[in-house]
């Protein structure tokens, strides 16, 4: 069994000097051995479950949930890391490696075709850059996860899980909220990644929502009034949902009045039922 997180053996695994990691896809390799293991059991994981992960690297978390769960299925799409993952997961025959895009996928499609009835989990250190797209994509994919417990960098680990209505809250964290109910985990500074990246990152969880907490009759335009409020945070919400929604003003402040609130106010101190009003009353108009 390969010690995954001891620099050395990192280095030796993919080749010494030559391999050059990438920042296109967010390549920082957890060297914290501490973290995995908090990770995969944090996420709720039992012997009688599946986990997915997004992007296995050398498979340090890889091997984490394969030890607890009863199939793995995880997804990498650098070429170069596949022979490193056919070594470190030799010793996990429950592990399977998945090399293509997880945005790409029929995910429910491979979800039965992969693990059948099994309860099922993800966990994962997503890469960064598509943080939004994947948490968006795994809760809009109609597949009922237990849990998704996964590594952001801790700025939007804080938005995600900030209360929908404070000074802290975007477009994501109503939409997730919409979704699931959200909680930090803890905290992984820097310096626990191999190369460190330039900020820290934190562990979150998701746990979905068995029905959204506010009703609404058109989710696709109840998201779209809640992207356009937050597009122009500067900007008041009648001037960023006038822009977004291409709306007169007059109508937005209309909506607003019958809110309650000022034509000044702001979309980041709206809660989700008053974002579900909005875009019933401006959807009407």
């Amino acid at each position: 069994m390969y010690q995954l997180t001891d620099t050395a053996v990192i280095k030796q695994l993919l080749g010494g000097q030559d391999f050059h990691f990438s920042k296109s896809l967010g390549q920082n390799f957890l060297i914290d051995p501490s973290v995995c293991p908090a990770m995969a059991e944090q996420s709720g994981l039992t012997n009688d479950a599946g986990a997915l992960e997004i992007g296995a690297g050398i498979g340090v978390l890889t091997v984490e949930l394969a030890k607890r769960a009863k199939k793995v299925v995880t997804f990498e799409i650098d070429d170069r890391l596949l022979p490193v993952l056919s070594r470190t997961l030799s010793d996990c025959p429950n592990a399977e490696v998945r090399h293509q895009d997880i945005l790409k996928t029929d995910l429910p499609a491979l979800v039965k075709e992969s693990f059948g009835d099994l309860p099922l989990y993800v966990c994962a250190n997503l890469p960064y850059y598509i943080t939004s797209p994947i948490l968006m994509f795994l809760l809009e994919s109609g597949v009922s996860f237990r849990a998704i417990t996964v590594m952001v960098q801790k700025e939007a680990a804080e938005r995600i899980c900030a209360p929908v209505g404070s000074r802290e809250a975007g477009a994501l964290t109503a939409a997730v909220h919409y979704r699931a109910e959200a909680e930090l985990l803890f905290e992984v500074k820097k310096t626990s990644f191999l190369p460190p990246p330039k900020v820290d990152s934190a562990v979150i969880r998701l746990t979905p929502r068995q029905k959204p907490p506010v009703q609404v009759t058109d989710e696709g335009y109840f998201f779209r009034v809640i992207k356009s409020a937050f597009a122009q945070r500067r900007k008041t919400a009648q001037n960023s949902l006038s822009a977004g929604l291409s709306l007169p003003k007059e109508k937005v402040a209309a909506a607003l009045e019958a809110m309650g609130l000022p034509p000044t106010a702001r979309a980041e101190t709206f809660t989700l039922e008053q974002f579900a009003f909005l875009a019933g009353r401006l959807k009407e108009q």
